[in-house]
């Protein structure tokens, strides 16, 4: 009976070490009921080639949990026992292996921590042979391993069964070094990998360290040669191979280095300029706009101009990045200071033209002129400039002044609250400053008036009022848009300021009363209509188109001021009288239209 139960042994270690050995399936192993049997001194053969068998799958198995759940199955066909539980050292504690029972768990966990590693006894309700086995190595203590038996073992069962414990403890001393080996091995690839990564930074920090020592260079180089853009293009262009240009805040060209710089430089788009500066403020740092790095000089929120790079091979690193910020920032100092001059010279121009509009010593007004660097000793004219569509702020004065200074005129600059006054020490050019106005706003919707020459300085505020009334004269004329010079009037030039306007409001009524007040009561345009007339010379089909009325409608309409004034337009003296009075009516008294 002993050799079969030897046997079965012998079967069961193999299939279970099989089941338990890593990448297959967990075995269970039923606990077998034995009847006496006379205890032999010694273990058998076959019990020590099982015993062999089992502790190849003990040491081949590279998992501590799944080493003591192998010997927990295996350790009842040593003998008369049970394993109650078992325990594996993990942080410095006993942590119980999932195959433990929950009854006495708390307490027999207790008990085997009182051990402190030794071998020991512990109190296992009916069992009357208990004892705490320590899986113990050469180091430290492994685990526990709690077996009980029915019956007192035999010597040769004790020591089949400090076999498997001790072959237990060797397997799991080596599990545990090959763990301590992984461990340590991932450690080594994370420290190399950290030192890769510590040598890589050190790399980026020194040639950090090596580009910001030339860019401070290249910025003190710029500070100490006060070469203001071209020196910090220049610059931009050295640090990063691109090349660099400055635009004002209109879109023109102010510096460029490097090469394929357009000529002649596009004449910029007021609309998609303004869209272009909002898109790139918008954002914060360098925006990429096409084939251009841009970005803003903008110290304290105003936008002063533009400092880019052209990269159309997208070839701009964070270090052209950097550079260019250091570059704006560069930048934004100079504008800074250059504005601050151009203020100081604005308001000096500005306080000069005013006092000289309002009248002032001339003694004074010669020498604050010389210091501004304008010559009052020369005829001077005065220029009033009007753009409906666009307030008479600072933007539009520096636009007035850029123009001004683009076709020639050498003048002084002030703003009204919806005009610019220039008083310039020469005749301006018939269409020129015009014509430049009308390209530099993009709209050709505006009025020039040019004062008579003034002879001596006295004469300015007078010849400011000339300029009025020519700007005004453009304004209700028929073409509307342009300039207009005093001299140039004619018969206008005696219906301006300093004429008795209550004679003037006489003479229309004397000729227009009676149409005047019929449109008054009837709602109707008769003096707009005659007026239009007299405009487009008598023709009718020019006054028909201007009025937007049928050729038969303006026939009817005429007829009926002759009716109504009871004057001739085919007498010479009515139609004389009735075109001056027309024009004071509109021009000098401001009628409708």
């Amino acid at each position: 009976m002993a050799g079969s139960r030897t046997h079965s042994l012998h079967h069961r270690c193999s299939d279970r070490a099989r089941s338990l050995t890593p990448g297959s399936a967990r075995g269970h192993s039923a606990f077998t009921r034995r009847g006496p049997r006379p205890p032999p001194l010694t273990p058998p053969d076959h019990d020590i080639r099982d015993l062999a068998v089992l502790s190849r799958a003990l040491f081949d198995t590279p998992d501590e949990d799944t080493i003591l759940r192998l010997a927990m199955d295996h350790i009842a066909d040593a003998g008369p026992y049970r394993v109650e539980a078992g325990y594996l050292t993990v942080g410095g504690d006993l942590r119980p292996s999932p195959k433990n029972g929950m009854t006495h768990a708390s307490a027999l966990g207790r008990r085997v921590r009182e051990l402190a590693g030794q071998d020991g006894p512990v109190t296992v309700p009916g069992k009357p042979w208990s004892r705490a086995l320590g899986l113990r190595g050469l180091e430290k203590l492994h685990g526990y391993l709690v077996v009980t038996s029915r019956s007192q073992p035999n010597e040769a069962e004790q020591s089949l069964l400090a076999s498997i414990v001790q072959d237990t403890a060797g397997a799991l001393s080596v599990a545990f070094a090959r763990r301590r080996q992984r461990e340590d091995a991932l450690k080594l690839h994370r420290l190399r990998d950290e030192h890769t990564a510590l040598q890589r930074q050190l790399i980026c920090v020194a040639a950090e360290l090596v580009y910001q020592r030339a860019v401070q260079s290249l910025v003190d180089d710029v500070a100490a040669s006060s070469g203001g853009e071209e020196s910090i293009t220049r610059a931009l262009h050295t640090l990063t191979g691109l090349p660099a240009l400055v635009e004002d805040r209109f879109g023109r060209l102010r510096s460029w280095t490097g090469p394929g710089c357009p000529d002649p430089y596009p004449e910029p788009d007021p609309v998609r300029q303004d869209e272009m500066l909002h898109t790139v403020a918008c954002q914060v740092g360098p925006v990429r706009i096409r084939d251009r790095l841009i970005s803003l000089v903008r110290p304290h929120g105003e936008i002063l101009g533009v400092l880019a790079l052209v990269d159309a091979r997208n070839e701009a690193d964070e270090h052209s990045v950097r550079a260019l910020e250091h570059g704006a920032a560069s930048l934004a100092s100079e504008l800074t200071h250059l504005r601050d001059l151009a203020d100081v010279e604005r308001r000096l121009h500005r306080e000069l033209v005013n006092d000289l509009l309002a009248g002032t010593d001339e003694a004074s007004a010669y020498a604050r002129s010389a210091a501004v660097g304008h010559d009052l000793h020369r005829s001077q004219y005065i220029v009033v400039v009007q753009w409906p569509n666009r307030p008479a702020d600072e933007t539009f004065a520096q636009t007035v002044g850029q123009a001004a200074s683009a076709v020639g005129m050498r003048s002084l600059l002030t703003r009204r609250s919806d005009h610019v006054v220039l008083v310039a020490d020469a005749r301006p050019p018939a269409r020129a400053l015009y014509e430049e106005l009308s390209r530099k706003t993009g709209t050709r919707s505006g009025m020039i008036g040019v004062s008579a020459p003034c002879a001596s300085l006295d004469e300015i505020p007078h010849r400011y009022e000339e300029a009025q009334r020519a700007l005004e004269v453009r304004r209700h004329s028929r073409e509307r848009y342009g300039t207009t010079f005093f001299d140039e009037l004619g018969l206008y030039r005696i219906l301006g300021p300093g004429n008795d306007y209550r004679e003037l409001e006489t003479f229309v009524q004397e000729w227009l009363g009676q149409l005047i007040d019929y449109d008054s009561l009837h709602h109707t345009a008769m003096v707009e209509t005659l007026t239009r007339y007299f405009s487009c010379g008598g023709n009718y089909d020019e006054t028909a188109e201007s009025l937007a009325i049928h050729r038969s409608t303006l026939r009817y309409r005429l007829q009926r001021i002759r009716d109504i004034s009871g004057n001739d337009l085919a007498n010479v003296e009515d139609r004389l009288n009735l075109q001056v009075a027309t024009r004071v009516w509109k021009i000098v008294l401001g009628g409708p239209g």
